[in-house]
């Protein structure tokens, strides 16, 4: 079968070498998920993903359609959603009792880059459903669980989210939607929501909506904002479909990428009809979205990683196909692979680079979820809980920054065609730009950073996280191969942690000058955590090499180790450079008079 989208070879490295995710099965939780059913399960989306879903991304690529009121998804989409949902794939590490999997988050995560990688349209409408399902299944009443998660991890019924609205974009809080209570403890939802995937479609014979909404006379800002669950049909006590409840769409976007996924305008209420339940508590409803939102953010960053993954995958293939010039040492034997080009190699390398890196944190999260499940003590649930907190950020913001250098790249490997509909390369460019922008814009990712994640807890859990990166550079330092490179990374991370230290200190008193370099501190916390995930499997590249294995293995773990020192050698000495700017707090950003960008 064509290797089309990921590295089986890299993710059973990472499920099996490096993180040892089959360990999960000693518990009772996971006891069905031994190392041969987990390989199993990963070969089955992979065939699936490969052989039914990935012919579709391109057939995405002419959009949705908007006629008479009613949104249609490509056609081709409906003979694979029967499929994906047969498979029972859309909730497959979810609680048992209201239909879910119950398989470890690490196996689903590596499960999912092959669905998405095939084609991230397709799957955003899963995605949003599965993230509605899991918040009414934390906070919801057990009449809301009962009537709405088991239709909604089947696929039966669909889910979105609905925040933004026209003149209420990342500033949640100047929403208008507004909630009248009526005497059966209902409420009458009225207002425009915008910008929302997968807000109508003909995928699903219900689509529930979840809404942030205030309630009339509430408090104004954030404080006031309350949850409601807003189904397009209402449904009736026994579960079956009732009367239409208002929610029209009033249209699509003409966007630059994703253009398989539904983004609609909604009304709710135009006729005031619209009926929504209180999901959660009264004027809690952003601290409930945020359920949602942090998965939701990581879920980004592997929307992000799957399609970089894809265009390294295309990127290479092509690489080693394209006849295109003489070797610069044998310049009279003709043309040559352009693989064999050392400027092609270097772009590859890049690419491989950060794919690997963001592969190994975003299954590392995985376990962190999984360990919470099984966790035995507080202070172990605890160390994950603040460790995904921390994660959170750099998943989705630099993780999805460095998705478009490696799309981007994609591009560039591939010349003149890959600035053309010949190849995938710039439709894995166009649809991966989104990923910067929503669940929380990668500006907003960098303050969440600096101004909550560094700090939280007096900054006991950040400091935890950096001993685990300085665990791995130990580590890392026993093996004579990776030493010189090991202590390079400890080097970066020390001046890394002085950095940090003064940017906290400068936020205490001068806010604006500390927030300049929120997005720059972002950036470099995203190399030092490729270089200890990097580090890391050279470490467990470096171990298999001695244990004699497989002829055929050897290139693989000598690559892992290669790939650690071009990370190491080339890319993290920038870091230095991007560490020695923060730390001027150059103030030129907030000084700078408005008039002075530019006339009007």
């Amino acid at each position: 079968m064509a290797q089309l989208i990921a590295d089986r070879r890299d993710v059973d490295f990472v499920l099996h070498e490096q993180l040892n995710v089959s360990d999960f099965s000693k518990y009772e939780k996971f006891g069905d998920f031994n190392k041969k059913t987990i390989d199993m399960i990963v070969s089955e989306a992979r065939t699936l993903a490969i052989k039914e879903i990935y012919p579709t991304q391109p057939l995405s690529d002419a959009g949705c359609t908007f006629e008479n009121g009613q949104v249609k998804v490509p056609e081709s989409f409906h003979r694979v959603n029967e499929l994906f949902l047969e498979g029972e794939w859309l909730a497959m590490a979810d609680n048992p009792e209201y239909g879910g999997g119950g398989m470890p988050k690490t196996v689903s995560l590596a499960v999912n880059e092959y669905f998405i990688g095939a084609n991230v349209s397709f799957m955003l409408y899963h995605g949003l459903t599965h993230g509605a399902a899991r918040m009414i299944e934390e906070i919801g009443t057990e009449e809301q669980k009962n009537m709405f998660c088991k239709n909604l991890y089947s696929g039966k019924w669909a889910g979105t989210m609905l925040l933004t609205e026209p003149e209420a974009g990342s500033d949640v809080g100047a929403l208008t939607t507004k909630a009248i209570p009526n005497d059966d403890g209902t409420y009458t939802i009225t207002g425009n929501k915008i910008f929302i995937s997968g807000g109508d479609h003909d995928l699903a014979e219900n689509i529930i909506h979840p809404v942030l909404a205030r309630v009339e006379g509430d408090a104004p800002g954030t404080k006031g904002i309350s949850l409601f669950l807003v189904p397009k049909y209402k449904v009736k006590a026994d579960g079956s479909l009732g009367e239409w409840n208002d929610v029209v769409c009033t249209g699509i976007e003409h966007k630059m990428g994703l253009n398989g996924s539904a983004t609609c305008s909604l009304t709710l209420g135009g006729s005031g009809k619209c009926v929504g339940t209180l999901l959660g508590e009264r004027s809690k409803g952003m601290r409930s979205m945020f359920i949602m939102m942090n998965d939701a953010r990581q879920l980004v960053g592997l929307q992000g990683f799957s399609v970089a993954t894809t265009a390294y995958i295309h990127a290479l293939n092509y690489s080693r196909e394209r006849i295109q010039g003489s070797h610069l040492q044998k310049p009279k034997e003709g043309g040559v692979p352009i693989i064999q080009h050392p400027d092609v190699r270097r772009n590859l390398l890049i690419m491989k680079s950060y794919v690997e890196g963001i592969r190994s944190l975003i299954y590392y999260s995985g376990t962190l979820h999984d360990r919470m499940a099984v966790a035995e003590t507080a202070d172990e649930k605890k160390f994950c809980e603040d460790m995904l907190a921390i994660l959170t950020p750099i998943i989705k913001g630099y993780g999805t920054d460095r998705t478009m250098d490696v799309c981007s790249l994609g591009v560039q490997v591939h010349g003149g065609y890959g600035y053309c509909r010949d190849y995938p390369a710039e439709q894995l460019l166009r649809d991966c730009k989104i990923f910067q922008i929503y669940e929380g814009t990668n500006g907003i990712q960098a303050m969440d950073l600096l101004g909550r994640k560094i700090g939280m807890n007096s900054g006991k859990p950040f400091m935890a996280f950096l001993d685990e990166i300085r665990k791995t550079i130990h580590a890392a330092k026993t093996v004579p191969e990776l030493g010189t490179l090991a202590e390079m990374a400890g080097n970066v991370l020390d001046k890394y942690s002085e950095t940090v230290m003064l940017l906290g200190k400068t936020a205490m008193s001068e806010v604006m000058k500390a927030f300049i370099q929120a997005t720059p501190l972002l950036d470099t916390t995203g190399d030092m955590v490729m270089a200890w995930m990097l580090l890391w499997r050279a470490k467990t590249a470096a171990d298999a090499l001695k244990n004699k294995p497989k002829a055929k293995d050897v290139p693989f773990y000598e690559g892992q180790i290669k790939t650690c020192e071009f990370f190491v050698s080339s890319l993290l000495p920038v870091t230095l450079g991007k560490l020695a700017s923060i730390n001027a707090l150059n103030t030129a950003v907030v000084d700078m008079d408005e008039a002075s960008f530019g006339t009007k």
